[in-house]
């Protein structure tokens, strides 16, 4: 099993759109769905710091997630350009294995 860890902090007003589309059911994870080694998202809310999130995409392998990449460039790009009008910041805190 491949990780991708990530923490956003999202813009004021902006947390509910942000759950719609990082969630389990929203536009990034349909877009993984795509792709036979993606294995699910987890998005979870920081208790003290409420407009700061992780989210945890499992792959089953490095190699799945890195191919996905490569093969949805250019969807992956138009997504994650209209999703930065709703974060402050993102930040990748690693890939696990």
């Amino acid at each position: 099993m491949f990780l991708a860890l990530w923490e956003f902090e999202v813009k004021p007003g902006y947390e509910e759109k942000f759950e719609e589309v990082y969630g389990a059911e929203g536009a990034w994870a349909k877009l993984f769905l795509r792709d036979a080694g993606y294995r699910g998202t987890r998005l979870t809310r920081d208790v003290e710091r409420e407009r700061v999130y992780l989210t945890l995409d499992s792959w089953e392998t490095r190699e799945a997630y890195e191919n996905f990449k490569k093969e949805n460039a250019a969807e992956y790009e138009r997504i994650d350009r209209e999703c930065e009008g709703m974060t402050v910041q993102e930040k990748k805190l690693g890939e696990f294995d």
